[in-house]
């Protein structure tokens, strides 16, 4: 039998095909694959946000496609109700009414991926079944509970258009691992490969050059508890991500500063403890994907951010300038405190 070793780098070995793969199809986004992947091997879930057009669906297509398993997908939009995540009605050949199982039940424990796209169009009623499904990886219906063992969400918003559109409660948005920013490229070869080359404008023929299937998905939960018990933290590290915890919770007391924002007035809420815990999951496959066993203060602010700034809860007077405002709070939080 293989020891834990041994099963660890050849698994790192398929994280590193997994991210290739992806990227036959995804140019100019290296680093939210990584983060993707690394949420991956974490056991997270995922939130995309970015401008229209920047590849989000495609991104999550392609490691959908990638990690194998039973895919379904919804779209999210202002008439959505939870139970059109569970069954769907419909009146069949024979003029009779039936009831099927929906995109969230129709593959039961098969199912590896659910693709939730434009998430924000649908109602906090829907966001609250989902959440549910997040965490428990489970749903009742049918006057019996399903299990989904193997479930990881993505989900995407764009963040251009705000009508018939519904914030994402702090609760489900607490249950993604990362909330990840995805950015037009800045690269002009890239930009011209993405206006002028032909492969880039047929989605679907283009995410058939993905592997499919690669992945055994059945294995990932074991792989991520490996991982886990497997890459260890030292005192040192484990006291200064207690620090920044701390200092996301009352930043002025740290030192923190931000122009033009009054500071003990400008949190709600900072980071949970759930929240953290994710962040040293995330931190330790970090670690591993670069081949060691321990983690480093780099390993924490790789993941920093896309663990942290969609779990900070800001004060209705701020709120509006949230997206310019939590970034620079978790920069000077990384940068007031020492590192180890």
């Amino acid at each position: 039998m293989q020891n834990k070793d041994g099963l660890l780098a050849d698994w790192h070995e398929r994280a590193q095909q997994l991210q290739d793969e992806v990227r036959c199809a995804v140019i100019g986004q290296d680093r939210i694959i990584k983060l993707i992947a690394t949420a991956i091997f974490a056991r997270g879930h995922v939130l995309l946000e970015g401008d229209v057009g920047v590849g989000k669906t495609t991104i999550l297509r392609a490691f959908a496609r990638a990690i194998g398993g039973a895919f379904a997908r919804v779209e999210g939009t202002v008439d959505l109700l939870p139970n059109d995540l569970l069954y769907y009605t419909y009146i069949a050949a024979d003029g009779k009414p039936r009831v099927d199982p929906g995109p969230l039940l129709q593959h039961e424990e098969r199912l590896s991926v659910f693709f939730f796209n434009e998430v924000n169009r649908a109602r906090p009623q829907v966001h609250s079944l989902l959440l549910r499904a997040m965490a428990e990886k489970s749903a009742h219906a049918f006057s019996r509970d399903y299990t989904f063992p193997h479930l990881t969400v993505f989900a995407d918003r764009n963040r251009v258009e705000k009508e018939e559109t519904f914030e994402i409660s702090s609760a489900a948005r607490d249950r993604f691992m990362f909330e990840l920013q995805v950015e037009t490229p800045q690269d002009a070869q890239t930009q011209r490969a993405l206006m002028f080359e032909p492969r880039f404008h047929d989605v679907d023929e283009l995410l058939k050059s993905v592997a499919e299937a690669m992945l055994p998905y059945t294995e990932l939960n074991a792989i991520g508890a490996h991982i886990q018990t497997g890459v260890r933290a030292s005192e040192q590290l484990e006291q200064y991500a207690l620090t920044l915890w701390h200092a996301t919770r009352a930043p002025q007391q740290f030192g923190v500063q931000i122009e033009g924002v009054n500071m003990p007035q400008l949190l709600t809420a900072g980071a949970s403890p759930r929240a953290m815990s994710m962040l040293l999951r995330a931190a330790r496959v970090t670690a591993w994907l670069d081949r060691r066993d321990y983690v480093t203060p780099e390993d924490i602010h790789a993941v920093f951010k896309p663990a942290i700034v969609h779990r900070v809860f800001l004060t209705p007077v701020y709120e509006l300038r949230r997206s310019e405002i939590v970034h620079q709070l978790a920069e000077q939080i990384l940068a007031k405190i020492a590192a180890p």
